[in-house]
């Protein structure tokens, strides 16, 4: 029983609770109140609102949907919600809306719709309030509205025009023109116009609108115009002087681009006194306003700055004794030695300590700011130090409070002070050049102001001594005007101590010195090429550690005589240096010597040769000597120069090779192409002492060109100039056409002027056999062929091989053997197989020689009929034959003749015949 009394216990508040719940969310607070309102000045649309007081009596928090909409337009142009506690005073609800139309042009409707936030019902809409627009005009003629506005750059503005009861808009524009937005009213009576994202780079747009009438009072116009609303105020600050007069300055900000009555209006107020600030405000490139501030030293100062598109401020608050910016300094006095300035100046804040700073502005033009520690009240003074003698410098000074510093007064007027003269610091930097001439040595001296040297003043000479080293002679010396830095003085071949001092009219500098040793002859150095940067020339030594510093001198125009010799010094552990100057031009020889210093003696160490640059060789070489022939070319320019006047060093020299007519393609060449396309062989020679080349392997009767092109490091000149050779023939071609063409033509020519005498000797004419009385003999044929019987031969020369044979012929006579004469002399020519048969005979043989002169009858009439027969002796083997001479015919063939048959056939082989043709032919004496 207990627990079914506690079950329901705990049920009933449950339900009561969920009864609650579920009649609060479908609760429904209907709007029972809405009041609309225009404010056309600010064109605002003022609503108000209420609901139930059981609503406010209940404290609910409601929320509520607010929808606008105008004439003629069918869709809300606005929807906003608001929500809402409500309290039990039962003061009704306020809602402004602000229309980017203006409220004139159309009619503007409202209805609200509650619901409570615990509830998930909304109410039932109100009806539409409607606040009613000027839909005509009633005035003379038709209405723009806005009639007069700014507009703010970068918004949207929407205009209207409102024509008058019974007129329809026939146009409604702006001008200058711009993209805008039209819309007309279904009557015809409101045109409306929508400009986007205004700029102010139109100040002023016209809007123009005529009804669809044609008099004056149809047309009517309105001018808006384009700004911004103003910058805050920025730098806002105020500040004394005299603690009298407070001055509040700021910078202005931006420009509006509103001017006139529309441009920013600034006014500034004090909160402490709730006043209004007594100041006119005046603006340039800043803005300040000034007033008396009585004994008040506290103050907050507002400053706001307005026009028709919004308003801006800025504060500042300060105590005035915190807020002293001092009057500039005046009156400024100097007193100076050679290297102190002290500076007095004076100031009107005489009730305020000050704290002072000096600027120095030094020659070189840095700036040096020194802080004053003397702070009177009506005056101050500052000394500064460590100055350079005979050396302008500019002053000026400025103030602040010394006291709770707030800023740094103006500069006071700039006063430039010279200190005064000092004897010269340090030593002058000096060289020489020693030129060697006869009995002696000529020293060009020169020294210039080093950047350890200090004129401190005006110099008025340059002091030169020279004395000897070895003995005590006295020195010369001689006084030259400061426009100079060099002399010449002639000294003999001993050491000498040269000293040059600088002077002004406080004393004179240290002297610098140099030792010219003795005289001992030239030596030669080998100059080294050096290379050249785009910033100098890169010159390198090898170091000694027996000298203190280095020298090297140069000269910046080398073709200048004498040049402007130029010197630098290095210390002894410096190896090397990059010599610029901006005298240095490409394709300039530059010479640099190296010296080593001691003890103020100088040596020559190395000396240098380079180019900033080099550039290629001028001009061309010109080939002086050419050697041809049928296959090569021997080119010479001995004469050309690669001295110091080439533009770079000569490397060497290239040699171009061409046939006229074709491209050259010869062995052992490199191509070169030409800008034309053109390709010729090239042949590179890399010694340049080498002026000579030969070029082969040319044809022959072949026209070419060539040119000789000398390089350097800076490259070559283009190809402009040509030298043409044609080769000649080969001439052992010519000797061949000589041998087998004019040879043989000579010959003709010789052989028909002595066609009969050459005819005799080589081709002598042979007696025809049928012609010969040796061949009167009986005819015997055998076949075709005519036989001569030996009966029938009547010889004219017989050879008898033995002496036996040769008496038996002539038994009246003895045959002899001497030589034959010149005069009787007969020829027989063997063959070579006669000969042969000849020399192998084992012994001397000796052979008998018959002439019958009844053939011979030349021969007859001039020989002795009755000579002696001769015999011809052969020397290897050794020959003779004895010549038979009869007295008329004898007929040896014949058989009667002979004593006995034995013999007679034993001479008939033992005899041997030769031919007269057979003597001819072979044309050998006998």
């Amino acid at each position: 029983m207990m627990n079914h009394f506690m079950v329901l216990a705990v049920l009933l508040p449950l339900r009561t609770c969920y009864s609650t719940y579920f009649q609060q969310e479908s609760l429904v607070f209907p709007v029972t109140y809405l009041n609309i309102s225009k404010d056309l000045a600010l064109q605002q649309l003022l609503v108000e609102w209420d609901v139930g007081k059981s609503a406010h009596d209940a404290e609910l928090a409601m929320s509520f949907e607010i929808q606008v909409r105008r004439t003629d337009e069918n869709t809300t142009v606005w929807t906003e919600f608001q929500n809402v506690t409500l309290d039990r005073s039962g003061k009704s609800l306020n809602w402004i809306w602000y229309s980017d139309l203006p409220l004139e042009c159309l009619s503007h409707s409202v209805r609200i719709r509650s619901k409570a936030e615990s509830s998930k019902v909304w109410s039932q809409w109100s009806l539409w309030e409607t606040v009613r627009g000027l839909d005509t005009s009633n005035d003379s003629g038709p209405q723009i509205f806005p009639n007069e506005k700014i507009i703010e750059e970068g918004s949207d503005i929407s205009l209207c025009c409102i024509g008058r009861k019974g007129e329809i808009i026939e146009d409604f524009f702006l001008a200058p023109d711009i993209d805008v937005f039209k819309h007309t009213s279904s009557q015809g009576q409101v045109s409306l116009l929508t400009v986007k994202n205004v700029s102010h780079q139109v100040p002023h747009i016209t809007a123009c609108c005529k009804e669809s009438c044609s008099e004056d009072q149809c047309y009517v116009h309105a001018i808006l115009s384009v700004g911004r609303a103003p910058d805050t105020p920025t730098d806002f600050s105020c500040q004394t002087q005299d603690m009298k007069i407070v001055t509040c300055t700021w910078s202005q900000g931006g420009d509006t681009y509103l001017y006139g009555r529309h441009s920013p209006k600034y006014t500034l107020s004090e909160e402490f006194s709730q006043k209004p600030v007594p100041c006119t405000v005046s603006c340039a490139e800043q803005c300040s306003c000034s007033w008396d501030i009585g004994r008040q030293r506290i103050f907050n100062i507002t400053v706001t700055v307005e026009n028709p598109l919004g308003k801006e401020t800025a504060m500042d608050a300060f105590d005035v004794t915190h807020r002293i910016y001092p009057a500039a300094p005046f009156q400024l006095l100097e007193e100076c030695t050679d290297t102190e300035i002290t500076l007095h100046w004076k100031h009107q804040n005489k009730v305020i300590e000050l704290f002072c700073q000096t600027e120095v502005l030094q020659p070189d033009g840095k700036i040096e700011l020194r802080n004053s520690s003397n702070t009177h009240l009506h005056y101050s003074s500052i000394t500064l130090g460590g100055l350079q003698p005979f050396t302008e410098y500019t002053l000026r000074v400025r103030c602040g409070a010394a006291k709770h510093f707030w800023m740094w007064s103006e500069w006071s007027e700039t006063l430039t002070i010279r200190t005064k003269e000092a004897s010269p610091s340090g030593k002058l930097d000096i060289w020489r050049e020693i030129t060697p001439v006869l009995g002696g040595r000529n020293v060009t001296l020169f020294w210039k102001q080093g950047s350890s040297f200090q004129a401190n003043g005006r110099i008025i000479s340059y002091e030169v001594t020279w004395e000897k080293v070895e003995d005590g002679s006295e020195p010369e010396s001689i006084s030259f005007s400061p426009v100079y830095n060099s002399t010449r003085i002639s000294i003999d071949n001993h050491s000498y101590r040269i000293s040059v001092m600088a002077k002004n009219y406080a004393g004179y500098s240290l002297p610098s010195v140099l030792i010219i040793p003795r005289d001992t002859g030239i030596k030669e150095f080998k100059e080294e090429q050096v290379n050249g940067t785009d910033n100098g020339i890169f010159i390198s030594w090898e170091p000694r550690h027996t000298y203190d510093s280095y020298i090297i001198d140069w000269c910046n125009f080398p073709m200048l005589q004498p040049c402007d010799l130029q010197w630098k010094r290095f210390g002894p552990n410096t190896s090397s240096a990059l010599i610029n100057s901006a005298a240095f031009v490409p394709g300039v020889r530059y010479n640099f010597r190296i010296y080593g210093s001691v003890a103020d003696a100088t040596f020559l160490l190395e000396k240098k040769t380079g180019y900033l640059r080099e550039l290629p060789p001028l001009p061309d070489p010109i080939v002086e000597k050419v050697e041809l022939s049928f296959n090569a070319v021997t080119l010479s320019w001995d004469s050309y120069s690669a001295n110091e006047a080439q533009p770079g060093f000569i490397r060497g020299y290239h040699v171009y090779v061409s046939p006229i007519e074709e491209d050259c393609n010869l062995k052992g060449s490199k191509k070169h192409v030409l800008p034309d396309d053109s390709v010729l062989c090239k042949y590179t020679i890399e010694n340049p002492d080498e002026r000579r080349y030969t070029v082969k392997h040319l044809l022959p009767n072949t026209k070419y060109k060539l040119a000789v092109k000398a390089y350097s490091g800076g490259g070559e000149t283009p190809i402009i100039n040509f030298i043409y050779i044609d080769t000649p023939l080969n001439s052992n071609m010519l000797y061949l056409v000589a041998l087998l063409v004019i040879v043989p033509a000579l010959a003709a020519a010789l052989c028909c002027w002595k066609l009969k005498w050459v005819k005799e000797h080589c081709c002598p004419v042979i007696p025809s056999p049928n012609k010969s009385k040796v061949l009167s003999f009986k005819e015997f044929k055998v076949g075709s062929e005519k036989v001569l019987k030996i009966s029938d031969c009547i010889p004219d020369v017989l050879a008898v091989d033995s002496k036996a044979e040769a008496q038996k012929l002539h038994p009246w006579s003895q045959p002899t053997e001497d030589k034959i004469s010149d005069h009787n002399s007969s020829w027989i020519c063997p063959d070579e197989k006669e000969e042969s048969q000849f020399t192998a005979s084992p012994a001397p043989q000796t052979q008998t020689w018959f002439e019958n002169f009844a053939y011979s009858s030349h021969l007859a009439a001039e020989s002795d009929l009755y000579q002696k027969l001769e015999t011809l002796e052969a020397s290897k083997p050794e020959l003779s034959a004895a010549r038979y001479q009869p007295h008329y015919y004898f007929d040896i063939f014949n058989e009667d003749a002979a004593s006995t048959p034995r013999e007679t056939a034993g001479r008939k082989t033992s005899l041997r015949y030769v031919s007269q043709t057979d003597v001819h032919c072979l044309g050998r004496r006998l």
